[in-house]
């Protein structure tokens, strides 16, 4: 009896937070003036629901923001199947789940007034959500090696928001992502879209003191683990593997 008891109650909350998700999805359409698209089987409501479920998103603030930001403007192919996908120019989008896990590992850090780096930024989604994550007084810089990609990234996110451009918090640049972006450091944040060899010591000398970094380490043929760089406020710093990267499609940084 009490098993049953407590099989419903876990039911009923499950129910509620299902719910409160898709209140929270109607919400957003009219603060940021999004319509989440609807393709085949799937939606950006029904792909974080099932993050929610898997217990990779947690945080309201993490799905706030992938509720906000709609896959489908940043890759027509498949956009709410949880894979990497092809963006052309040899670069992928990440899969859903890793963009909810580092959204989630990041969280802490992506505050108002935040300065973000993006290296690798791609597709252009995980930097539109790390704009609206440190709002209109936050700095975000996506970095690609591939004019084409700066172009592109630039035009799916104006498509989604073009105030997160004009209001100066996100631009795109052109650049080598094994070098960073000095003129914006020191970053509360860095990204890394794509793998190293080891961790690249330009990008952790732009971490601010109390920064963090995330970056997938594996030389090709090898196992890639999602590393996590802590510089302390004392200058020190503390890394670690997260979470094996299981993105097969990954591209190498300076490649």
């Amino acid at each position: 009896m009490i098993d049953t008891v407590l099989k419903d109650d876990w039911e009923l909350k499950q129910t509620i937070a299902l719910g409160t998700v898709a209140v929270v999805c109607l919400m957003l359409c009219g603060l940021f003036g999004h319509r989440w698209a609807m393709h085949g089987s799937g939606s950006q409501r029904r792909l974080v629901e099932q993050l929610q479920k898997r217990g990779i998103l947690k945080s309201e603030r993490v799905i706030f923001t992938m509720l906000a930001t709609d896959r489908a403007l940043y890759t027509d192919r498949s956009p709410y199947t949880d894979a990497p996908q092809p963006i052309g120019h040899k670069a992928t989008i990440s899969a859903p789940h890793m963009h909810a896990y580092t959204l989630e590992l990041l969280a802490d850090k992506l505050t108002d007034g935040a300065s973000i780096l993006d290296v690798g930024s791609g597709s252009g989604f995980l930097t539109a959500c790390f704009a609206r994550m440190v709002g209109s007084t936050g700095r975000v810089v996506g970095v690609e090696h591939l004019w084409r990609l700066v172009q592109r990234s630039t035009e799916n996110v104006r498509r989604d928001d073009p105030n997160l451009l004009s209001n100066g918090c996100l631009r795109f640049v052109l650049g080598d992502g094994v070098l960073g972006w000095a003129e914006g450091a020191p970053y509360d944040a860095i990204h890394v879209g794509a793998a190293a060899c080891k961790v690249p010591p330009k990008l952790v000398e732009q971490l601010s003191h109390g920064g963090r970094l995330l970056v997938p380490i594996g030389c090709p043929g090898r196992a890639q683990w999602l590393t996590q760089v802590d510089k302390k406020p004392d200058g020190n710093e503390e890394t670690h593997a997260v979470l094996n990267h299981a993105d097969q499609n990954i591209t190498f940084i300076g490649s």
